[in-house]
């Protein structure tokens, strides 16, 4: 009999794929003698066999039969019992945390006779009632998919009634007739009675669990985070503890350091009188812990020390909830926690001061991704700015958008272009479409472990929380503070560093860290004064990226066209030029000497033009080389077809034909008949697949001559000015091998030649720019010639999934997420199994031929974090990506020789 059931006893924080994160850290809690609540953990793979089969599997029932009973034996407690009933938990747990993705459902096993013996366990009615209203609620929203506003309506209806403002207000009547309320409910909106079987409340909810896996919100979740919908997710069933027994019982969630800032100390929420979803909800504003260390200063040194051993044990952040019944301290769950950007960086650099972890590990800790959102701009401190109220940084940025009020209208007006940040109460799970939409997330209630606070932090999206000064009203789309209106479209402005909201736009400056890597460690620090704080992160990144320089194998070069985008390059940390695009300089006023090129009828006309453009693109190069003296500058001869240097086809087709009417003559009209007839001579159906590349270097004579001797030119003159040039050729969309000899033995003769004019030595190689699939399958014959490769995974995208970029990504990539074709874009990350293996096939054959070959990829994926990791274990030598993304790739080619067993072990 496969096992689906295991008891907390029984796992350890290294069993998440089969347990879930909770569960696995529940148990390594109970191993840990923590004061754990009992329970019991259903596996992922009951889930995956219930994906596939529609159905739970039949040892399942047992088992859950068999760990129910050792739990009431455990407890002395019967589940639903009359008289002194067992309540349970049941709550989802996958491997990765999906914070509010799928629902919990507390006190299963309430029904209307045990709520009468939960009444006389706890001596206490209230609480009694409170507890079934808050199952009812959260079984009919979770279990049976009824809408949830439906019961909050209810509840604001008691209340009004009432004339009272908070839950904790209303008696043990009040909630008793709210029971009734809600069961009404239930009957209504599902054709049935709310359960009343304790044990089907359990199997309902646990199957509840598994097809919350699958919800919308829950796959848009994970096609964001890359999180595979293969998993599964567990279901972990706790003995309840209850933090809603009256002013000595609480519940809470904490973070042993600052997950926003990443600065030392206890962090956290707690409140009195209430259940974990309260918390987490952030329907009530909380209290900090130190007011929990005044209320309860015993369970509060328990928490204390709870937290430092879990961070101890765990060696980094740990992110746990708590309850306390009666003054006793229960531990509900702990994970390593989810942080921000900046707080990533601090701790992990913390940790290594503090010798818990090496400095490998905080490399691994942190990722390009979360360098490249602390490059993202600031807002201007010293620009005037109209502050409208202070709420509470829960992920840090500076955010400017039209205020929405509406998850819908988030994703509406984002897909139209709009910046937009998303206004609400507070955010429940249903929101997350609104969230991954918006540029900012604001909210007037809840604390830095609400719902919205944890999401956005988890996204890398700026958010402020808790700000009580705005009068939120979602109904009427707008928000009051003061005396000041803002209505849905009005734009505002959040720093979700400080907590400062503001009316209209706010100015940006570049970020501490852009400084930093531009202007270097000790410019920077003189400049930032005594901000201690902002020091602090700095000396983080430069500390753990000169380490990724340090561990890195793979070279980090740019994708560069210009010496002003060479030098911005260089100053980033570019160790060369990895393409050079050379078509970019044969527009604006070059573009006619291509088309006198192109329109020559004879050798002399070609010359003329040939011989303008030669000192043009000599002087290109030199800057070039200028710029990146000592370092590789990799220039891929011209590749885009000829339609793009000439006039469109239809205009310039109307524009002869007008004069043609007209009767106008005269040499612009014959100019323009003789183009039109150029430009119907080479138009194609398909450009892209046409006449571009190596193909127009050979059918028109001369042009890549010209380019190779202004290179070979421009190299001799660096030498000669005592520089120390490293010019390569590259040689653009090249199927054939015969196709290389042709270009290569032109290179040959023209770096000859130039060398004897010039007196000097030329020593530049001549490779091939592999973006074909047939160049990469037959990449042993391509070696024999070229003496390196870089791939060109655009262009190797299109043609192994035959699609153009520009025509597919807003015409149906949608549809291809949606039906799990792409969990993200081949454009995005590499697609190893179908052009990362022609990436490696490329590398295994060409080095068998060339065992010297050198590798490199010049596509937009040398910028991907994930693609780096592949493009490491292939074993290529360099990326070559766009000059922003340079720190990027440079710490995660140290992660990538890290996690293969590269690095410092200090």
């Amino acid at each position: 009999m496969v096992k689906y059931v295991f008891d907390f006893s029984e796992g350890n924080k290294d069993l998440k794929d089969l347990l879930g994160g909770k569960g696995a850290n529940l148990a390594e809690m109970t191993n840990l003698g923590l004061p754990v609540p009992p329970g019991f953990t259903i596996t992922t793979e009951a889930c995956r066999t219930y994906m596939t089969t529609s159905a739970l599997p039949p040892e399942l029932r047992v088992q859950v039969t068999l760990a129910v009973r050792k739990l009431e034996d455990d407890l002395g407690r019967l589940l639903g019992d009359a008289h002194d009933p067992l309540l349970v938990s049941v709550r989802s747990g996958a491997k990765f945390s999906m914070p509010g993705m799928m629902e919990t459902v507390l006190n299963v096993g309430l029904n209307d006779s045990s709520v009468h013996g939960l009444a006389a366990f706890a001596n206490n009615e209230r609480f009694a009632w409170d507890s079934y209203r808050r199952l009812i609620q959260m079984f009919g929203k979770t279990v049976l998919d009824i809408d949830g506003e439906l019961f909050s309506d209810a509840l604001d209806a008691k209340k009004s009634q009432l004339g009272v403002t908070g839950d904790t207000e209303l008696t043990a009547d009040a909630l008793r007739e709210l029971v009734d309320d809600y069961k009404e409910i239930v009957r209504r909106e599902s054709g049935r009675d709310f359960p009343q079987h304790p044990r089907e409340q359990l199997d309902m909810a646990i199957e509840a669990v598994f097809n919350s896996w699958n919800t919308d919100r829950a796959r848009l979740y994970r096609r964001r985070e890359r999180i595979s919908d293969d998993l599964g997710t567990a279901v972990n069933v706790v003995a309840m503890v209850f933090g809603n027994l009256g002013d000595d019982s609480g519940t809470g969630v904490c973070f042993t350091r600052d997950p926003a800032t990443g600065m030392t100390g206890d962090y956290g929420d707690y409140l009195q009188n209430a259940q974990g979803e309260d918390v987490v909800a952030g329907i009530r504003n909380t209290l900090s812990l130190a007011d929990f260390e005044k209320i309860d200063p015993s369970a509060y040194a328990d928490l204390r020390a709870a937290m430092r051993r879990l961070e101890g044990h765990y060696r980094d952040l740990c992110d746990i909830e708590f309850t306390v019944e009666r003054g006793k301290l229960w531990m509900l769950q702990t994970r390593v926690g989810k942080r921000t950007a900046a707080a990533a960086f601090r701790i992990a650099k913390q940790l290594v001061d503090e010798h818990i972890i090496t400095l490998d590990e905080a490399l691994e800790r942190v990722t390009g991704e979360q360098l490249s959102k602390l490059m993202f701009p600031q807002f201007d401190s010293s620009a005037a700015r109209v502050l409208l109220a202070t709420g509470m940084a829960a992920s840090p940025g500076a955010a400017v958008g039209a205020a929405v009020f509406s998850s819908s209208t988030a994703q509406e007006w984002a897909a139209q272009g709009k910046d937009v940040i998303l206004v609400r109460r507070e955010t429940n799970p249903d929101d997350l479409g609104g969230m991954i939409a918006s540029v900012g997330v604001l909210t007037s209630r809840g604390g830095k472990t609400s719902h919205a606070a944890v999401v956005a932090r988890g996204m890398g999206t700026t958010c402020v929380v808790g700000a009580e000064a705005l009068q939120v009203d979602v109904n009427a789309r707008r928000f009051v503070v003061g005396d000041t209106v803002v209505v849905e479209g009005d734009v505002i402005a959040i720093d979700g560093t400080s907590g400062e909201i503001f009316l209209g736009e706010v100015p940006v400056v570049s970020s501490p860290v852009v400084r930093y890597l531009e202007d270097g460690l000790d410019a920077t620090i003189a400049g930032l004064g005594d901000d201690e704080a902002t020091i602090e992160l700095v000396e983080a990144v430069d500390a753990i990226l000169g380490h990724a320089d340090t561990a890195r194998r793979l070279g980090v070069y740019a994708n560069v066209d210009t010496p002003a985008d060479a030098h911005r390059a260089r100053s980033l940390g570019g160790e060369g030029i990895g393409l050079c695009r050379t078509e970019h300089m044969f527009l604006g006023d070059r573009r006619v000497l291509i088309e006198r090129l192109i329109l020559a009828k004879d050798d002399a006309t070609q010359e003329e033009a040939l011989a303008a453009l030669l000192p043009l693109q000599r002087e290109d190069f030199i800057g070039l080389l200028t710029e990146m003296d000592g370092l590789p500058v990799t220039i891929r001869l011209i590749d885009p077809p000829l339609h793009e240097f000439l006039p469109d086809f239809t205009e310039l087709s109307v524009k002869v034909a007008l004069a043609k009417e007209r009767g106008e003559t005269g040499p612009e009209v014959d100019r323009d008949v003789e183009l039109l007839a150029a430009v119907d001579r080479h138009r194609e159906a398909n450009p892209m697949l046409g006449l571009r590349g190596v193909r127009l270097g050979i059918v028109i004579p001369g042009l890549f001559a010209l380019q190779m001797r202004a290179i070979a030119q421009a190299h001799a003159a660096r030498i000669k000015a005592g520089g120390d040039p490293h010019a390569e050729i590259m040689i653009p969309l090249a199927a054939s091998v015969m196709e290389l000899h042709l270009v290569k033995d032109e290179a040959t003769r023209i770096l000859a030649d130039v060398s004897a004019e010039e007196g000097v030595d030329l020593e530049i190689p001549v490779g091939a720019m592999i973006e074909l699939p047939r160049a990469a399958l037959t990449a042993d014959r391509m070696a024999d010639v070229a003496e390196f490769f870089s791939f060109g995974t655009n262009d190797l995208t299109q043609t192994t999934w035959g699609f153009s970029r520009d025509d597919v990504e807003g015409a149906f990539f949608h549809e291809y997420t949606e039906h799990g074709v792409f969990s993200v874009s081949p454009f995005e990350s590499i697609d190893v199994q179908g052009v990362g293996r022609l990436v490696r096939i490329a590398a295994q054959e060409g080095r068998a031929s060339r065992p010297d070959l050198r590798l490199g990829v010049c596509g937009e994926h040398g910028g991907d974090p994930q693609s780096i990791h592949f493009f490491n274990e292939v074993g290529l030598d360099y990326v070559s990506c766009s000059p922003f993304r340079i720190p990027i790739a440079r710490l995660e080619a140290g992660r990538a020789a890290v996690v293969t067993g590269g690095g410092d072990t200090r």
